[in-house]
């Protein structure tokens, strides 16, 4: 479980004080597939880089299976992230590397061997359905074969959870749904919880059980998908309900 609690990030500019989150608190229990959803520049992102510690919160703990991020020793906190695989916004993959390498990539940094790299290499391209595609570079493929080779790529090490910024908002509606099939079968057949940082409410209601919505940096409501959907309460949750219906 990932439960963060009072979480707060300010950064300091030379124009003043930026806050990004404020006291924000919420649970994500193992095996949800968790959305936290809300308008760009309502400090999803910086969220995200928070929960895998590339930001270090202001204020508030982030608690991975009861362990505070930020109260380990980088030792620790090295074991600590290999428990989230990270999808960010863009991809990032290598361009000059195959899909095959790209995905190869942190189990090489984790120094395994080759055989077990090429065995855990092939099973993640037939999971994606990018067996046929091992030897292509990022630059020969779709924006949704790159998201697949993102989302195989994070989960190379076996990560407990996998948080994905933005994973469907570069993709077409018919890409965007075969994205998040892979999702749900990732979610079903590894038993990863997944966390889903997003602008679209389409996405939230198509395959996460809890969501959270975020504006200001603040979290104004949180509950299942079809409690906030039948009735939502905070002004921001009804905009957007209202607009997709």
């Amino acid at each position: 479980m990932i439960e963060i609690k009072n979480l707060s990030k300010i950064y300091k500019e030379k124009s003043g004080r930026v806050v990004a989150l404020t006291d924000a608190s919420t649970q994500i229990q193992d095996g949800d597939i968790f959305g936290i959803i809300g308008m760009s520049g309502a400090g999803k992102s910086t969220l995200l880089r928070c929960l895998c510690l590339l930001e270090k919160p202001s204020a508030g703990q982030i608690l991975l299976d009861g362990r505070d991020l930020a109260s380990l020793s980088g030792k620790e906190l090295r074991m600590a992230r290999r428990q989230m695989g990270v999808v960010f916004q863009g991809y990032n993959l290598l361009m000059q590397k195959t899909v095959f390498e790209n995905i190869a990539f942190p189990l090489k940094l984790e120094k395994y061997d080759r055989e077990k790299v090429n065995a855990r290499v092939s099973e993640l391209l037939e999971l994606v359905g990018l067996s046929d595609r091992a030897d292509s570079y990022p630059s020969q493929l779709s924006g949704g074969q790159k998201q697949r080779v993102a989302l195989a790529r994070a989960l190379a090490t076996q990560p407990k959870y996998l948080l994905c910024d933005e994973p469907t908002s570069a993709l077409d509606p018919l890409t965007t749904q075969s994205v998040l099939n892979l999702l749900q079968d990732i979610s079903q057949k590894l038993g990863v919880t997944v966390i889903i940082i997003t602008h679209e409410l389409s996405v939230v209601r198509t395959i996460c059980n809890r969501m959270v919505v975020i504006d200001n940096g603040r979290f104004v409501e949180q509950g299942t998908v079809a409690e906030i959907f039948h009735a939502p309460q905070s002004t921001i949750a009804q905009q957007l309900i209202g607009k997709e219906a």
